[in-house]
């Protein structure tokens, strides 16, 4: 197998996708390639941003805490994804925190060189605008669902979503825990447990561990958009 050179992992990423060789080796010659352990704290919410991170293995999940303790998962990043880029430009602290979910690496990229190559290559600028956007409509999404549907639709959109699923008998398979699932959904994992084992015996879908299957696409799109519920 082939191994991939930093100039590699991040011309490949979606937010450098396009740069000229030129352009990714500036950015290679100012970020630091780091390693973390599953379960170690990258970054915490308070924590002044000194940067942003560039995935290139592993899964990095990030999350806000509750006063009583109670996690809620915002976006879980893989190889390719950033994460903390919010804080670049404005300056200022994380604004949520991010830890390892699973043995991972990242390439760092210092805030104060960054925005320096910022200013010299104004495309890069261009390419982090257009990742933040994406960013901001998938938050307005989670705040949709977290208010306006209950916890089976957001699961029967999420499973849409993650899938890109088109058609029934098509097959997913969770890249996470079900209580990283039941997190990011807004609910506990006993509740989650509760709601596939009623799509499945509604033959919605099937469950096999981490394997969920797609019985009825139609039934599965209804409930995500409200229009029908569980019985």
């Amino acid at each position: 197998m082939q191994v991939q050179t930093r100039n590699d992992e991040i011309s490949n990423s979606p937010l450098f996708n396009g740069l000229s060789a030129g352009q990714v080796q500036q950015l290679a010659e100012i970020c630091l390639d780091q390693s973390y352990e599953k379960g170690r704290e990258i970054f915490s919410e308070g924590q002044t941003a000194t940067g942003f991170y560039l995935v290139t293995a592993g899964k990095i999940k990030v999350y806000k805490l509750s006063l009583d303790g109670k996690e809620q998962i915002l976006h879980i990043f893989g190889r390719g994804e950033i994460a903390g880029e919010v804080p670049v430009f404005a300056g200022g602290s994380y604004p949520a925190s991010a830890q390892a979910i699973e043995a991972a690496r990242a390439l760092f990229f210092p805030r104060a060189s960054f925005l320096e190559l910022v200013n010299r290559e104004p495309t890069i600028a261009v390419s982090l605008l257009a990742i933040l956007s994406q960013r901001l409509r998938r938050f307005t999404h989670m705040i949709e669902d977290l208010s306006l549907r209950e916890v089976p639709g957001r699961l029967a959109a999420h499973l849409i979503y993650l899938g890109g699923l088109s058609r029934s008998g098509q097959t997913l398979e969770l890249e996470i825990t079900k209580a990283q699932l039941a997190s990011l959904l807004g609910t506990i994992p006993e509740t989650l447990s509760r709601i596939l084992a009623r799509m499945a015996q509604q033959e919605i879908i099937s469950v096999d561990g981490r394997k969920i299957r797609v019985l009825d696409r139609e039934a599965l799109e209804a409930l995500a958009a409200g229009g029908k519920g569980l019985v």
